[in-house]
């Protein structure tokens, strides 16, 4: 959880764990200035600490850190590299955008981020620097007392740590999705005509086709990557299975999406909940072009909404085509228009 508190902000974590977290931006401009500008991807996670600390941690914080998440195929969420802070390797490794550096105040991987603090430290504790060794950087020092069992330690703070690191990146990710600012009067427009309403960003192209609306984001290039949304309803309220989903899905590409996608039902995954008070059933697969055309394929995630107000049942199918590239990021996207759907 997220505080924003004299300029600074503070991750809350459980107080069983005693422990606490601050994220700080205290290097004097001037020395930041004269630090070279981070590299890497904001999912790509450099650890530094002892080789003997790491041998006894390693199982757990990779499955910590590394959870999978299927989109094409079983994908990581993060990308962990350790790294012994006495080989020159790390030297260049440092300056990558997210580091996890663990051990006690005195380590040298440990000291420079305590530098920056203005405020004492309470072993065991997780705080977060900004700009340590490069621009932009984000560094999270897991601070351990001495004379203690580090690795129990540690591994008591994974789950608040994976938390903490899934948390940052979401933000990260949907404030980049909405650089161009969301499409308020989009939304509005729908509502009042339509009587549902989606936020997209505004970079998102909208067009209706036969009661068909069609949400797209073909930036920078469609030969590059899709994201694309279709919306339909159908009334009296029905209940759907999944063949029934997925035969309606089926029509809507046959008719009015620019290319046919063929289903793979080699693995799906289907879901239950509520939105807004109102059921929604979903399907997640993958879609493929189909054999004799050019190779593409990408997830796609399709959901039925029953409005018992309406006395609707929504289709609201999400396709991704993003090939060469990880899916994580656009998957977080897709789910959070998803969570903007309202019938109203």
């Amino acid at each position: 959880m997220l505080s924003r508190s004299s300029g600074k902000y503070r991750f809350r974590f459980p107080a069983v764990t005693a422990l606490a977290a601050t994220i700080l931006s205290t290097t004097a401009c001037n020395d930041r200035d004269r630090l070279p500008l981070t590299v890497g991807d904001v999912n790509s996670i450099i650890v530094t600490a002892s080789p003997e600390l790491w041998a006894e941690v390693e199982p757990a914080l990779l499955t910590a850190l590394e959870r999978r998440v299927f989109t094409v195929r079983d994908e990581r969420t993060f990308k962990v590299t350790y790294q012994a802070a006495d080989e020159d390797a790390w030297y260049r490794l440092r300056l990558l955008k997210q580091q996890l550096v663990i051990g006690t105040p005195e380590d040298p991987w440990i000291a420079p981020g305590l530098a920056r603090l203005d405020e004492p430290i309470s072993p065991p504790q997780v705080l977060q620097v900004a700009d340590v060794w490069a621009r932009e950087q984000l560094v999270t020092m897991v601070v351990l007392p001495a004379g203690t069992d580090a690795a129990e330690t540690v591994r008591g703070l994974l789950p608040e740590l994976a938390e903490q690191f899934d948390s940052q990146y979401r933000d990260w990710v949907l404030a980049r999705m909405f650089t161009t600012g969301p499409d308020t009067a989009l939304a509005r427009s729908l509502r009042e005509d339509h009587r549902f309403s989606l936020i997209v960003p505004s970079v998102y192209r909208y067009r209706t086709l036969d009661g068909i609306h069609v949400f797209r984001n073909d930036n920078p290039d469609p030969s590059e990557l899709i994201r694309q949304f279709a919306v339909a309803w159908t009334s009296p309220a029905v209940e759907l299975d999944a063949d029934a989903l997925l035969e309606w899905r089926a029509r809507i590409v046959d008719q009015y999406y620019d290319y046919p996608q063929f289903v793979n039902l080699n693995r799906t995954i289907e879901s239950r909940g509520l939105l807004g008070g109102n059921p929604v059933y979903g399907v997640q697969a993958v879609w493929e072009n189909p054999p004799d055309a050019y190779p593409a394929a990408g997830p796609f995630i399709t959901r039925s909404v029953t409005c018992a107000d309406q006395d609707r049942t929504y289709l609201i199918d999400a396709w991704l085509y993003a090939p060469d590239r990880e899916k994580y990021e656009y998957m977080i996207q897709l789910e959070q228009i998803f969570g903007s759907f309202q019938c109203t």
